[in-house]
């Protein structure tokens, strides 16, 4: 029963940890106090501590030399790099979906579409960028191989984390990237060559990088 107890506790005080980190209320580079937290939480800090140690695991935070648990930051080169990482998983498991994917599943996948055609022209992209995610993991929700999935959301949690990610930073890929979209919902439907379907997606989010280098040009 107290380790029933201890467990929960942990959990709770992991999701609020990380729910604060990927809403941005615990900015990248921030230190946590864990004292500070341990009172918001209603617990010890042993669970607290357990919680930390699981979000360092998750990549979401980091330890520092005399400063200790710190949200993670992403410089540039590491964000690049964690796109191409990312592009290659997605064009996988994209790939491993198609046989899953129900036409319950394409109306999802256009009805999210849709919405970012709508949020482009409200120049939302904050729900642009968030429809953006659903879209992407409502293909990989069908993934039979969940340690990819796993692994895929971790880094999509990571790069959430970095507020000043994605299309917040590059508006001008946000209507090709709607368009491609399209492309790929298509190829779906029509159980495009695995390869090309592979292919595609791994390009979809490498234009992505593409679009961020020219920013940076």
């Amino acid at each position: 029963m107290k380790n029933t107890k201890k467990i929960n506790k942990r959990q709770h005080a992991y999701e609020v940890i990380r729910s604060r980190i990927l809403d941005g209320t615990y900015a990248p580079g921030q230190r946590l106090i864990i004292d500070q937290i341990v009172k918001e939480v209603g617990s010890s800090p042993i669970p607290v501590r357990e919680a930390i140690h699981q979000l360092e695991s998750d990549q979401l935070i980091e330890y520092k030399a005399n400063t200790g648990a710190v949200v993670l930051s992403l410089n540039e080169e590491v964000y690049k790099e964690t796109l191409e990482v990312l592009a290659v998983l997605e064009g996988y498991t994209t790939l491993l979906s198609v046989s899953y994917l129900t036409e319950s599943a394409f109306e999802e996948l256009e009805f999210k579409n849709m919405g970012m055609k709508k949020a482009l022209e409200d120049f939302d992209l904050e729900v642009f960028s968030e429809l953006n995610r659903e879209f992407h993991a409502i293909i990989y929700s069908y993934c039979p191989n969940q340690m990819i999935v796993k692994n895929m959301e971790q880094i999509r949690d990571r790069l959430k984390n970095v507020r000043k990610t994605g299309f917040l930073l590059y508006p001008k890929r946000a209507p090709q990237s709607v368009k491609e979209h399209d492309l790929l919902i298509d190829m779906l439907r029509r159980k495009t060559p695995a390869t090309e379907i592979e292919n595609f997606a791994r390009q979809h989010k490498l234009n992505t990088l593409k679009a961020f280098n020219q920013k940076e040009g």
